[in-house]
Parts: structure tokens; C-alpha cells; sequence
């Protein structure tokens, strides 16, 4: 039967989430803060949006450290390769690339954001643009419309909270949806920015600002010493510390602990051992025995980055490569396997992909996202306590949870 369902916030989870209560016959209102929707969509992936990843429903679970039992019936119900087909079918061509990742082969994350507009349009949804919402109505403990915050009431059969989280803050994730779960009785965990670049004590990362290193091993260790992480891939140095893929993934494991203190090591050579990088470093030495060091490490590493080598491994830069001592080699070779930096915290949710917490998934039925303490309530994405690595996993999320709260309003 035909119900009227107000969804409150177009990002990734609400725009699905409308589009498919739409698809089932319902009269969908779509009331977003902003003057567009997708705004946070537009940002991801650097302005390219890695919408999922290409992965089965195992793949993805492996990828989520917030709660992953919670989203096994969303992921069941709308997997990767169903998604990438519903891109497909809305006209957005899609590739992948590695790590799985799949973005559109426009690289323009604009054309998600399109493509998810047909699919609004095309099953009438109606959308309210700079209509911000102030409070969801709950009579007789179900939910009954919302009150906007110019005071207007809409009444309806049942809502959609999609209002994301704190995590850039500047396209409209302020908390609202932690506020409306809470006036329904919910509680919500503890909140942390996560895939958040981290900011470091040591000043020559500002002098590599810029500098993004390809095939690199981290390792973060704790303030005893115990490795908590580890990962291969790409990172960046930036004017307060580090970011980039590796760094991002990191920090979801150090968010909820960062005050205690960690350690981060860089191995800017992993294919080789210390044994090898010695030879190798050996075999330099000797095609530039004549030379200053400063000038011996061209083949080994950037240009941007041997000036701080050198700082570091308190070689005279002037020295000649053919008086440099065994001592002092493997000084450059421990440097090389493990540039160490301390970590003193996170940029903060202006930069954060994703927040960590949220509403309590206890208080949530995994399979309709429905609320359990009120009917035809339902939150779908980062509003609730679910968080994924970088990759796609955190869309793949919004997509499913958003699908699956569609697909069940009003259903009972």
C-alpha cells in the first residue's frame, strides 16, 4: 500500500535509500540542508568517488573494523557487483582499479551524483533542497512526519534518517542525525574523525611537503613497542605530518588510543632485506666512490627526500662517498628500513573520510535498519556505528544500508 516516507539527507545512503522506497510505490519527500545533493559524494576520491569495491560480500566484511556482523543482511541483500549493475543500468560506466577499487571511467565523481539524480527523477521522488530539518515527530511511538527548522511540520508514515556523520563538516554533516536518534531513545557510542590524516612531532616532514612515496611498508607501533599495524602501499607527506591511502587505513587503528602515544616507521625499501639494501647501497657507493654523499643516493631515493636522509643519518654530506665507514652504512641502512616519526594526533573531521561511532547498532534491526524502540524509524549510513577502511567499503555501506532501509519502510 502507497505510504508517504520522508528520507532527511541526500547523501549516498539517502539518495538510495528515496530511490528505492520510490521504486516500491511509495510518495517519497527527500529534504537535504544543502542548495544540491551528493555534496560529500562530489568530494570522494579525491573528486573521482570510489563508489564500491570489487569484492564479494566476504571481501567486504573482511575491509570493516566498526561492527561487521551488523551489515551482513544490508550486504546480502545489495552485494558490490549488484551495485556496480545498478550504476550500469542508471548509465554510469564503471572500471576497476587496483585494490579493487571502482570508479566511474569518467573519473568524475560528478557523474555519480548525475546518475543518481535519474534514478530520483525517474521514479518521482520529490526533493527539497535548503529545507534543513530540526526534529523527527514520533506519536504513539511511531514515526510521524518531521518538523523543519523554520517551524513547518510534514507529516508522514515513516522516516529515513541519512544525515551522515561529523565527517567534513563543511558539506552539511554537523551531527543532526545523532540528535534525532537520541530524542528517540537511542544512545550513541563515543565518536572519533577516522581515516583521518595524522599529524607528527618531527619538523623535516614539513620540508617533504608534497612528497608521495609509492610502495612503502608502514609499521605503528605502540608506546611499548608492540607492532599494532602494518600496511603496503602509497603515502604523502603534508605541512603537519603524513596522509595518503596507507596512512588513512592506519589511523582507524590508533583513533580510539591516540593519546597513549605511537610510533610510526616508514620502510622506503621493503623488497629488500637489510642484507640486500646493504649490497645494494654497496654497489652505489662504488658507481659514485669519488663523490660528495650528498650526491650518492640519486638512484636509491626522490630528489625531496635525500637532504633529510642525510639530516638524519648524521653524515657529513660533504663526505666523500669512498671514506663513508661500515658504521655509518648501516646508520643509513636502518634509516632506510625504518624512518621513524612519532604521531601526536589527527587533523580532526575537517579531513576525516569517516567518523568512527554513532548510533548504537544494538538498537537497530540489521535487517530493515528499522529502530527497535520506534516504528518506521529507520537510519541508513554513517549515522550509525558502522566504518570501513579506504577503498570503497564506506560507500558500499551508505549504498546498502540505504537500499535496505528503502526496501522495508512500512512494510509491517
Amino acid at each position: 500500500m502507497k505510504k508517504k516516507i520522508i528520507v532527511v539527507g541526500a547523501g549516498a545512503a539517502g539518495l538510495m535509500a528515496a530511490g528505492r522506497a520510490a521504486e516500491k510505490g511509495h510518495e517519497v519527500h527527500l529534504y537535504e540542508k544543502n542548495n544540491r545533493i551528493g555534496k560529500k559524494i562530489l568530494i570522494t576520491g579525491k573528486g573521482r568517488c570510489n563508489v564500491t569495491n570489487d569484492s564479494d560480500v566476504e571481501g567486504l566484511l573482511d575491509n570493516i573494523p566498526g561492527n561487521p556482523y551488523f551489515l551482513y543482511s544490508a550486504f546480502y541483500q545489495l552485494d558490490s557487483f549488484q551495485l556496480q549493475e545498478f550504476f550500469k543500468n542508471l548509465g554510469l560506466e564503471l572500471k576497476v582499479e587496483r585494490g579493487k577499487r571502482v570508479f566511474p571511467v569518467s573519473d568524475r565523481s560528478l557523474d555519480v551524483v548525475l546518475a543518481l539524480e535519474r534514478y530520483l527523477k525517474k521514479n518521482k521522488v520529490r526533493l527539497h533542497l535548503e529545507s534543513p530539518v530540526d526534529s523527527i515527530l514520533i506519536e504513539e511511538g511511531k514515526a510521524a512526519g518531521i518538523r523543519l527548522k523554520n517551524g513547518k511540520e510534514e507529516k508522514a508514515d515513516g522516516v529515513i534518517v541519512c544525515t551522515g556523520g561529523l565527517s567534513y563538516p563543511g558539506t552539511g554533516s554537523t551531527g543532526d542525525g545523532y540528535r534525532f536518534a537520541k530524542a528517540a531513545g537511542h544512545h550513541v557510542t563515543k565518536l572519533y574523525p577516522s581515516l583521518v590524516p595524522l599529524k607528527t612531532a618531527e619538523d623535516w616532514c614539513h620540508e617533504l611537503m608534497g612528497l608521495s612515496l609509492r610502495n612503502i611498508e608502514i609499521t605503528i607501533k605502540n608506546n611499548k613497542g608492540k607492532k599494532v599495524y602494518s600496511d603496503f602501499g602509497e603515502m604523502l607527506f603534508t605541512h603537519f605530518g603524513v596522509s595518503g591511502p596507507v596512512i588513512l587505513s592506519a589511523s582507524r587503528h590508533i583513533i580510539l588510543t591516540i593519546e597513549e602515544g605511537y610510533k610510526l616507521y616508514i620502510d622506503l625499501k621493503p623488497a629488500m632485506d637489510e642484507k640486500k639494501l646493504d649490497t645494494r647501497l654497496l654497489r652505489d657507493f662504488e658507481k659514485y666512490a669519488n663523490k660528495d654523499f650528498a650526491n650518492a643516493l640519486d638512484d636509491l631515493l626522490p630528489q625531496k627526500l635525500i637532504p633529510v636522509i642525510i639530516q638524519l643519518a648524521e653524515i657529513d654530506p660533504r663526505k666523500k662517498v669512498n671514506s663513508i665507514t661500515k658504521e655509518e652504512r648501516k646508520r643509513l641502512c636502518t634509516l632506510l628500513k625504518a624512518l621513524p616519526l612519532t604521531i601526536t594526533g589527527t587533523t580532526g573531521y575537517n579531513e576525516a573520510v569517516v567518523t568512527c561511532g554513532g548510533i548504537n547498532v544494538d538498537e537497530i534491526d540489521p535487517s530493515t535498519m528499522e529502530s527497535k524502540f520506534v516504528k518506521h524509524l529507520h537510519f541508513a549510513g554513517e549515522v550509525l556505528d558502522v566504518d570501513a577502511y579506504t577503498g570503497g567499503f564506506n560507500l558500499q555501506i551508505a549504498f546498502s544500508t540505504g537500499y535496505v532501509a528503502g526496501e522495508s519502510i512500512c512494510q509491517a
